[in-house]
């Protein structure tokens, strides 16, 4: 879908920005840049529609050379989203939206009509199309941001961290956002990121840039994980990656068990149908966790840590048992009802006869 055939991009006095780039990214996939500060990975996007012009080598895109195409008409072709999420403050939530097909030549209400079908889609209520940027939350305004790229429904996305200058649970929620809308529109997407847990958790591919330029190494999140091309990319990936290459390892044999549950009713009454000793399980009337208990003691509710769904990874299922004041993490349905706990010890337990497995395989 987009290729670069030994691009570089050298800017007057200086080293290449980007030096002898030659890579493909395939339709329908999200392709993340990853690199530290000053490696190229933003130019690199950027040249993708024109808004750096790169000094040789050819970018084509469908297999039509990107300079073939009028600057300002290619850029209307694809779908762009910066960091700060680039909204025009004096227009309406639903005005911002409808800009690029507004400047393609849609008719204003046809426009609108599509700003707030995209509301839906991005996950925001249609009453906020008639509020204005400054009246949003930073993580509204970057899902405004992402409606008004897909606005005129572009086979491209590019996104320029995006999601950098959120806090960590609105960030989370959006990269769960990104995955939730590429399930369903299959675009291709372009995303630079500095944060190598972001680029394993989105990446169908991720390019690592070193600096300089130059394109380390470009692969699987699990292969770069596992099997990083050199010292550079070890180092950028960091000492904990095989925590993360958990991520990639499946849960399948972890065993759920049993807990003991408080449920507490909708005026804070608590029944004790278990009468168990040590931690019980809080739950609401529904069987959703609310967080765990002693009994005995008057310490209240104490926060439960992150939750397992059965069919997550490995690192999910130990995330969930380090996280959880008992030491069990809690796994819950697709309606986020409790179906028992997972052991810590028994998931470190899987982990070690994964890793044996992978060395075996060696």
């Amino acid at each position: 879908m987009i290729e670069f055939q030994s691009v570089t991009k050298q800017y007057q006095g200086g080293q290449p920005a980007v030096d002898d780039l030659s890579m493909s990214i395939g339709k329908g996939s999200i392709t993340v840049f990853v690199g530290p500060s000053g490696c190229g990975k933003t130019t690199s996007l950027r040249m993708i529609n024109r808004m750096v012009e790169p000094t040789s080598g050819t970018i084509t895109v469908g297999g039509k050379d990107v300079t073939s195409v009028p600057a300002a008409e290619l850029r209307r072709s694809m779908g762009y989203v910066m960091q700060s999420a680039g909204l025009l403050p004096h227009r309406s939530v639903v005005d911002n939206i409808a800009t690029v097909p507004r400047l393609n030549g849609v008719s204003k209400s046809d426009a609108r009509r599509r700003a707030e079908e995209l509301l839906d889609v991005v996950g925001l209520a249609r009453h906020l199309g008639k509020r204005y940027p400054a009246q949003l939350s930073g993580g509204q305004q970057q899902r405004v941001g992402v409606a008004r790229a897909l606005a005129a429904d572009p086979p491209v996305l590019l996104m320029d961290e995006p999601f950098s200058a959120v806090d960590p649970v609105v960030r989370d929620e959006l990269q769960q956002e990104l995955l939730r809308l590429q399930k369903d529109l299959a675009k291709t997407i372009v995303f630079v990121t500095h944060d190598i847990d972001e680029a394993t958790v989105l990446g169908d591919k991720v390019a690592v840039f070193a600096v300089g330029g130059r394109l380390a190494q470009y692969a699987t999140p699990e292969e770069i994980l596992r099997a990083p091309a050199n010292d550079f990319v070890a180092s950028f990936v960091g000492r904990d990656r095989g925590f993360r290459h958990l991520g990639f390892t499946p849960s399948d044999g972890v065993t759920l068990h049993p807990v003991p549950t408080v449920v507490r009713g909708p005026s804070g009454h608590e029944s004790d149908p278990a009468a168990a000793g040590g931690w019980q399980l809080v739950v609401d009337a529904d069987m959703r966790p609310l967080g765990w208990a002693t009994p005995g003691t008057d310490t209240g509710l104490i926060p439960g840590g992150s939750l397992f769904r059965p069919g997550e990874s490995l690192r999910r299922a130990l995330d969930a048992a380090l996280s959880s004041p008992s030491g069990l993490g809690v796994a819950v349905d697709s309606e986020g009802k409790v179906l028992g706990v997972v052991r810590g010890g028994e998931v470190l337990a899987l982990i070690e006869e994964a890793r044996q497995i992978r060395q075996a395989a060696l």
